[in-house]
């Protein structure tokens, strides 16, 4: 039986101001390298720790991957990236959606995530009243497919694997993060493009696969 469901943020909950941006900043960057294996390698130097400005951050990405850059670069980054987060938005059933949830579940947040935009959001939108808990990878200093994370969530919401579910719109990051424990994943596939069951296309069809 469901207790608990943990919900991915960005694409899952909240869609992003700018399309793809992490494509986006492999674009700019003239990153050569697959998708699965340059965006890993991004998120673990930029999403598990915290730093004190995005231009550092941003040039840790850089030193990860071993290119030069100009200040400029980085600035369009930082553009790209300020831009992601101020214009981003739930998606229309959220909030409605979050709310019934919660008087049956326990609702937990999870993301993969930096340390500057994902606080903004939730308090712009008022999005933290539906959430019993937030684990977010930049305080944790872990990525969720890093079986540690999920483990450390459920070991602090004292709560059995085979109790909950996480619902997330990546594969990599969120169906198979939730396989490496156990748990059920549910996809988020909102455009309906993805090879995946249980999967759903909005919140409004979340119960009928719980």
């Amino acid at each position: 039986m469901t207790a608990a469901i943990l919900f991915d943020f960005w694409g899952t909950l909240v869609e992003t101001g700018i399309p793809s941006p992490l494509k986006q900043i492999k674009e700019m960057l003239s990153i050569r390298l697959p998708f699965s294996e340059y965006v890993v390698r991004l998120e673990q130097v930029m999403m598990t720790r915290k730093f004190d400005s995005l231009k550092e951050a941003f040039e840790a990405v850089c030193q990860e991957f071993r290119l030069r850059y100009r200040d400029e670069q980085i600035e369009e980054l930082i553009g790209l990236w300020n831009k992601s987060w101020m214009l981003a938005q739930p998606y229309p059933e959220v909030a409605e959606q979050l709310a019934e949830l919660k008087k049956k579940y326990r609702l937990i947040l999870i993301s993969n995530t930096d340390c500057f935009s994902i606080g903004k959001v939730v308090e712009k939108f008022n999005l933290g009243e539906y959430f019993e808990r937030q684990f977010f990878s930049c305080q944790i200093g872990l990525l969720k497919t890093n079986p540690a994370f999920l483990n450390k969530v459920l070991q602090e919401l004292d709560v059995s694997v085979k109790d909950c579910v996480l619902v997330g719109d990546s594969l990599e990051s969120d169906m198979n993060a939730a396989g490496n424990v156990g748990m059920k994943g549910i996809l988020m596939d909102r455009r309906d493009r993805r090879e995946f069951q249980p999967k759903i296309k909005n919140l409004t069809e979340l119960e009928g696969v719980l």
